[in-house]
């Protein structure tokens, strides 16, 4: 996964890459917001081909809440708007806040995790484990879907669907 980081505390910022990197993830770290929209232009500049075909530059943005010069927030609002199905993970320590300004501010609700974490759950939510594993409890090939290197998004997107069918069968 290609995966941008913004968190302005270097010895946090040192373990996600430490932690990333040791699943072979691609990792740019950045220490406050304006760096991090600054890095994000960067790769959307450099993959302008897979930004026509409305694949994000990055599989995951990880966004500090409070952060110097733009807070994450701030950031986050700029990203969406220009890559409204860029995923965005905010690591805060005040998840009640970060929720209400997240639907507040983005209309949305974000994927959060609250400070202090271990790195393994954190890991685990970058990489869908939990979707993953929902998937093969319906049956999936999970490689398989693996293998073709899917959005968060369309992993998300899969399991919603396979989830209705399987309500309609239900029903029926």
């Amino acid at each position: 996964m290609k995966i941008l980081v913004a968190e302005d505390e270097p010895s946090i910022a040192m373990q996600y890459e430490i932690a990333l990197k040791d699943r072979d993830h691609d990792v740019t770290i950045t220490y406050d917001g304006v760096q991090c929209l600054e890095a994000f232009y960067k790769e959307l500049e450099k993959n302008e081909s897979a930004h026509k075909a409305r694949r994000p530059p990055f599989d995951a943005v990880i966004l500090d809440y409070r952060m110097p010069k733009k807070d994450g927030m701030e950031v986050a609002k700029e990203i969406l708007a220009i890559e409204p199905k860029q995923r965005i993970l905010f690591a805060s320590a005040y998840v009640v806040e970060t929720l209400v300004d997240s639907v507040r501010s983005l209309q949305q609700v974000v994927e959060l995790i609250q400070k202090p974490f271990e790195l393994d759950p954190f890991l685990d939510l970058i990489e869908d484990k939990g979707i993953f594993s929902e998937l093969e409890k319906l049956n999936v090939n999970v490689k398989g879907i693996k293998d073709l290197n899917p959005s968060h998004q369309q992993i998300r997107d899969l399991l919603e669907g396979l989830k209705k069918l399987q309500k309609g069968r239900a029903i029926s």
